[in-house]
C-alpha cells in the first residue's frame, strides 16, 4: 500500500512540474510589451494626441453658429409721442383743409403715443470662414502634429524601459536560480563530507569536533538556501506582475551561465555605435525645440489682425410681422492694446525656444557620453566575468587538494570547509558577474538605440 501511495505521489509531482509554464527571454519581453500598464498608457497618449490633431484640423473650416431669443417684457421697451401737425408745413395744412373735414384736420394736430417691442422672437444663423488669422490655424495644426510625434516617441521610450526592466528581472531570476543550484551542489558536497567524517569519527581517526564543524556549515548553507528560495519567489512575483503573467509557478529558459562568451561578440557591438541623432531621446528633445518655435509663432499670430468672411440668415417679428433676410459680411479684428503685453509674451516664448535649443545641445553631448560609458562598462564586466571563471577553476582545484589532504590526515577540517566556502563564493561571484554582464550589454544596446 505504501509503495502504491508513493507511486501516486511521484506521478502527481511529475505532473505538477510538467504543468509549469516555461518562458524564454523573448516570450517574457513579448508579454511585457502586451500587458505592461506603462505601454498601455503611452498608447492611450497617442490616441489622445491624434484626436487633438483632428480637432486642430477643424479650424480650417467655417465656424457655424446659431442663436435665438424670445422675450416678453413687463411693458413696451420702446415708446414715443408723434405730433403729425408739427411735421406738416403751412402749405400742406392749407391743402389738406380743402379735402379733409375739420374733425380730421384737428386730429392731425393732436399728439399720438406709439409703443412697441413688448414681446418678440429673434433668430440668426451665421457661418464665418477665417481668411487670415496670423498663422494661428496653420501653426496650431503643426503643433498638434508635433504633439502626436512626441507621443509616439514617448511610446518608444516606454517600450524600451519596459523591455529593459523585464530583461533585468529575467536575469535577476536566472541569477538566484543559479545560486540555488550552487547551494544544492554545496549541500551534496557537505553531505559527502559528512559521511566521510562520520566514518572517520566512528573509526576513531577523526575528532568529534570535525563533525560539529561540518554540521555548523550545513546549517549555514540551509539558512542561505532559505533566503535564496524566498528571493526566487519574490522575483517571480515581480516579473509576473510586470509582464502580466497568469501565475508565479513558471520557470525560465536561459543559457547555462558557464557558457563561453567569445571576445568577437564584444567587437560587434563597438562597430554598431550609431549616431546620437537616431536615439528617441534625442528626437524627443528635437521635437521640444520644434514645439517651442511653433509656440513663439502662435504668440506672434495672436497679436496680428484677423480677417474673416461670412454669410448669415436672420429672422424677427419685432414689429408684429414676420421679417427674414440674409446677409454677407466681413470681419476684421485688430488687437491694438494687446501688443503691449503681447510683445513681452513673444519675447518670453523666444527665450523658451533658446532654452530648448541649449538643452538639445547639452543633452546630445550627455547621450554620447552615456554611450561611451556603457561600452566601457561592457568591456569591464566581461573582464570581470573571465576573472570569475578562472576563480571557479582555482577554487575547485583548491577544494580537491584540501579534500585529499584531509583524507590523508595532513590538514584540518576547518581548512577543508574553508575551501568549500571559497568554492561556493567563487560560483556565486561568477553568477553575479554573468548577470552583471548581461545587464551591461542591455544598457549598452539601449544607449545606442537597439
Amino acid at each position: 500500500m505504501k509503495k502504491i501511495f508513493a507511486i501516486i505521489i511521484c506521478f502527481v509531482c511529475c505532473g505538477t512540474v510538467a504543468a509549469q509554464p516555461k518562458y524564454t527571454l523573448e516570450q517574457i519581453l513579448d508579454s511585457a510589451r502586451q500587458n505592461n500598464i506603462a505601454i498601455r498608457n503611452a498608447q492611450h497618449g497617442i490616441e489622445a494626441a491624434q484626436q487633438q490633431r483632428k480637432e486642430a484640423f477643424t479650424k480650417y473650416f467655417p465656424s457655424v453658429s446659431a442663436a435665438g431669443v424670445w422675450f416678453n417684457a413687463t411693458k413696451d421697451m420702446a415708446k414715443m409721442t408723434v405730433n403729425p401737425g408739427e411735421m406738416l408745413s403751412p402749405q400742406a395744412v392749407q391743402d389738406l383743409a380743402q379735402v379733409l373735414p375739420a374733425s380730421a384736420l384737428a386730429a392731425l394736430a393732436t399728439p399720438t403715443s406709439i409703443t412697441m417691442l413688448k414681446k418678440g422672437v429673434i433668430g440668426t444663423v451665421s457661418a464665418v470662414q477665417p481668411v487670415f488669422a496670423g498663422g494661428q490655424i496653420v501653426n496650431g495644426n503643426r503643433l498638434a502634429k508635433v504633439g502626436e510625434d512626441v507621443s509616439k516617441l514617448q511610446l518608444e521610450l516606454s517600450e524600451n524601459d519596459v523591455e529593459k526592466t523585464a530583461e533585468q528581472y529575467f536575469w535577476q531570476l536566472a541569477s538566484v536560480q543559479e545560486k540555488l543550484k550552487t547551494i544544492q551542489a554545496a549541500e551534496q558536497l557537505l553531505g559527502d563530507i559528512h559521511k566521510d567524517v562520520d566514518v572517520a569519527v566512528r573509526a576513531g581517526v577523526a575528532m568529534p569536533n570535525d563533525m560539529l564543524q561540518v554540521q555548523l556549515r550545513e546549517n549555514e548553507v540551509a539558512s542561505q538556501k532559505l533566503k535564496v528560495e524566498n528571493a526566487i519567489s519574490l522575483v517571480r512575483m515581480l516579473l509576473s506582475q510586470f509582464c502580466g503573467l497568469r501565475d508565479t509557478t513558471f520557470v525560465i529558459d536561459y543559457s547555462v551561465l558557464t557558457a563561453e562568451l567569445p571576445n568577437s561578440q564584444l567587437s560587434t557591438f563597438n562597430s554598431q555605435l550609431s549616431t546620437v541623432h537616431s536615439l528617441p531621446e534625442y528626437q524627443l528633445l528635437g521635437k521640444q525645440v520644434e514645439a517651442a518655435k511653433l509656440q513663439r509663432k502662435l504668440a506672434v499670430g495672436q497679436n496680428l489682425p484677423s480677417v474673416g468672411v461670412g454669410v448669415g440668415y436672420n429672422y424677427h417679428n419685432l414689429l408684429d410681422n414676420d421679417r427674414s433676410f440674409g446677409l454677407v459680411f466681413a470681419t476684421v479684428n485688430v488687437p491694438i492694446s494687446d501688443w503691449w503685453g503681447g510683445s513681452h509674451a513673444i519675447k518670453r516664448k523666444k527665450i523658451e525656444q533658446q532654452k530648448a535649443e541649449d538643452q538639445l545641445e547639452d543633452n546630445s553631448q550627455l547621450l554620447q557620453i552615456r554611450m561611451q560609458n556603457a561600452w566601457n562598462n561592457v568591456q569591464e564586466s566581461y573582464q570581470q566575468l573571465l576573472l570569475a571563471q578562472r576563480s571557479i577553476e582555482q577554487a575547485q582545484e583548491n577544494l580537491r587538494l584540501n579534500r585529499n589532504y584531509y583524507n590523508a590526515g595532513t590538514s584540518k577540517m576547518s581548512d577543508l570547509l574553508q575551501a568549500q566556502l571559497l568554492y561556493q563564493q567563487a560560483c556565486d561571484k561568477h553568477t553575479d558577474a554573468f548577470a552583471d554582464y548581461q545587464n551591461k550589454l542591455l544598457e549598452y544596446r539601449h544607449s545606442i538605440g537597439q
